[in-house]
């Protein structure tokens, strides 16, 4: 069975995607970016654009049975070489001790605004492990 997550964020319909979906004891989330969905703004920095999307992807990933603390894999698409210091800065605390394969990729975003988008794929129960 498969279950389907919508945050709610307008974009999800808009494009037509979940924000996570589960199947049988994964969760695949989708690229993430930093929006603050309470008030649709973009911050401006990198470093508080990491932890929107990182509490956005957390309220997914609990809404299916999981939490951050079962990621196994994120990626970080990041718009500018010179953000990577800040976005570490921002995640690292996160994952330090969960310590998921992980990629980081430069890339041109979609809107201006956008300086991060984060996809993690998490395995429920893993940091039981």
């Amino acid at each position: 069975m498969v279950q389907r997550i919508s945050t709610g964020s307008p974009f999800e319909a808009t494009f037509g995607y979940s924000r996570a979906v589960r199947h049988e004891d994964t969760v695949y989330v989708s690229g993430t970016t930093g929006y603050d969905y309470a008030t649709m703004t973009m911050p401006e920095g990198v470093g508080e654009q990491a932890r929107n999307a990182l509490a956005t992807i957390d309220t997914a990933l609990k809404q299916a049975g999981s939490g951050i603390e079962d990621t196994v894999r994120v990626v970080y698409y990041v718009g500018d070489r010179a953000h990577v210091d800040e976005v570490v800065a921002a995640v690292g605390p996160v994952f330090r001790d969960i310590r998921p394969a992980a990629s980081m990729l430069i890339v041109s975003m979609i809107e201006p605004g956008m300086k991060i988008e984060i996809e993690v794929t998490a395995r429920i129960g893993a940091h039981k492990s």
